[in-house]
């Protein structure tokens, strides 16, 4: 039997490599040794994407490797929420999710997505190019606890400042957490627009979102 750390380079590798269809039968080899299926998601797939995502950054990874490797990180994530146990899907708090108008990255938007939904979270995506009016009235029309933003580029980046200004305005900013996040994003940043948080990754994210609901 191989051992947990070479299953985890195993299913790393699946993602990394693009093999969106052998990562399936990786995620059944690993959860047949008995390991942990939380572990492999975070420790293997994301890793792998993780990777990946450090090849795109230096140029070497362009955007149809990347999506390749996340729809090998899904097929697995699937996999592997066959194996988790019931009270993982008890959800701890409800987030809404999404990139600000003006831009269309959402591959980092779309891991924390998946972190929060394996961490126990009810997540609602509400897409990429998100009107800026469009995150206040969701937040207007839901109960929601956090709010995460995503940003990739700098001339969208304001745009998280303006929901802020506009949820203050509304009346809203007092019934939701705000996190934000994005390569160009950081946290004086965060802290100059009012946000409650930002994190680096999308493992960070689920932790700090817990400490946010007391779930931590």
């Amino acid at each position: 039997m191989q051992t947990k750390e070479e299953m985890l380079r195993k299913l790393s590798d699946c993602v990394f490599d693009m093999e969106d269809e052998e990562v399936v039968d990786v995620v059944k080899e690993y959860i047949e040794c008995g390991y942990d299926p939380q572990e492999g998601m975070l420790q293997g797939l994301v890793d792998g994407m993780k990777r990946a995502s450090e090849l795109y950054e230096e140029g070497e990874y362009f955007v149809p490797e990347l999506i390749v490797c996340s729809d090998a990180m899904y097929a697995g994530i699937e996999e592997f929420q066959k194996y988790l146990p019931e009270t993982e899907n008890n959800s701890i708090g409800k987030v809404a999710i999404g990139v600000v108008e003006g831009d269309t990255h959402d591959i980092g938007k779309n891991l924390v997505r998946i972190m929060m939904e394996t961490g126990g979270f009810d997540v609602h995506d509400l897409g990429r190019d998100v009107a800026l009016d469009t995150f206040v009235d969701y937040m207007r029309d839901n109960d929601v606890d956090i709010l995460c933003m995503s940003s990739l580029m700098t001339t969208t980046m304001p745009g998280m400042g303006i929901v802020i200004e506009k949820l203050k305005e509304a009346g809203l900013r007092d019934k939701v957490k705000i996190m934000v996040g994005g390569a160009p994003v950081s946290p004086a940043f965060a802290e100059k627009i009012g946000a409650d948080g930002y994190t680096r990754s999308a493992i960070e994210a689920v932790e700090f979102a817990k400490k946010l609901v007391g779930a931590a």
